[in-house]
């Protein structure tokens, strides 16, 4: 069977709802004798009589009624499409609100803020470095668009927001230049359990150790802070080994990364909070498509080389 005309199921649908060819044919603007026409052609599309013709009006058959549910689900779609798109052809001006945490400005938003103020010149950017609790908290009065968080961040209910997963973002191993397995590929974490330890600080903190427990062992840290920057720097001074989150590499002198061995490396959750789909401004929307993207090719590119 052919796919039916969309033009036609709108014919059909107008048929139901008014219950006569006449009050269908005012509502899309043709003749009776073209919506009669529109109907036969759709019959014979799909192999079934679909309208009882009688003196008091037209009524769907089984089959006609089958067709028109499905007819109503693909026209809203249809019409939300258009919706979609009709508000992206109106992102010509109007501002969006970004706030995102401290390691995410090292190569996330730069690179998503590069193709979003490429792709929509005339909206205004605000952008802003935020810890999650408060970022969110900014969606969700009114004073944010987009909040960058990472998972997990002490922001325990979202109260309805929107959660979209932007990336997993692997942790790397990060080693001074001298260091013995600098000529290694990936690296085996329990490789390190002997070594001192840079860790960040907070929720950060509690990835980087989970990882050591995964594989078999207590770090020693000898340094922590919330600045990856600060952690890759005690690094290259030779203070001790790291993991940093691959986004937040900052491709410092005198370090080298290097991915974890194994099928699964640990990794932090990366995701944009939004109000609601309905709501939400389509800048805001097409924001949050931008960062996925930007990861993508960010993490698509990784390489220890």
């Amino acid at each position: 069977m052919p796919e039916p005309d969309v033009r036609r199921l709108r014919v059909l649908r107008a048929v139901a709802e008014h219950g006569s060819f006449a009050a269908a044919a005012v509502e899309l603007q043709y003749t009776p004798s073209a919506i009669s026409q529109q109907v036969a052609a759709l019959e014979r599309e799909v192999g079934a009589v679909l309208v009882e013709r009688g003196a008091r009006g037209a009524r769907l058959t089984q089959a006609g009624a089958v067709l028109d549910r499905h007819a109503a689900i693909v026209l809203g779609q249809l019409a939300a499409a258009r919706a979609e798109l009709d508000e992206l052809a109106r992102l010509r001006g109007g501002l969006v609100r970004l706030a995102a945490f401290e390691s995410s400005w090292t190569a996330l938003v730069p690179a998503a803020v590069s193709r979003y103020r490429e792709r929509f010149p005339d909206v205004e950017l605000h952008l802003a470095e935020e810890d999650p609790v408060p970022a969110v908290a900014a969606v969700r009065a009114g004073a944010c668009d987009v909040a960058v968080v990472f998972e997990p961040n002490g922001v325990e209910v979202l109260d309805g927001l929107a959660r979209t997963v932007v990336a997993e973002d692997p942790l790397w191993v990060v080693l001074p230049v001298g260091h013995p397995l600098v000529g290694e590929g990936p690296i085996e974490l329990a490789s390190l359990a002997a070594e001192p330890w840079v860790a960040p600080t907070a929720f950060c903190a509690g990835l980087v150790r989970g990882a050591c427990a995964a594989a078999g062992f207590e770090p020693e840290v000898v340094f922590s802070s919330a600045d990856y920057g600060a952690v890759q720097g005690f690094v290259a001074a030779g203070a001790g080994v790291a993991l940093v989150p691959y986004l937040a590499l900052t491709g410092q002198d005198r370090v080298v990364a290097r991915p974890i061995a194994g099928d699964d490396p640990p990794s932090r959750t990366l995701c944009a909070i939004t109000v609601p789909e309905g709501p939400r401004p389509a800048s805001a929307t097409a924001l949050v498509d931008v960062l996925v993207e930007a990861a993508r090719t960010l993490l698509g590119v990784q390489s220890y080389a």
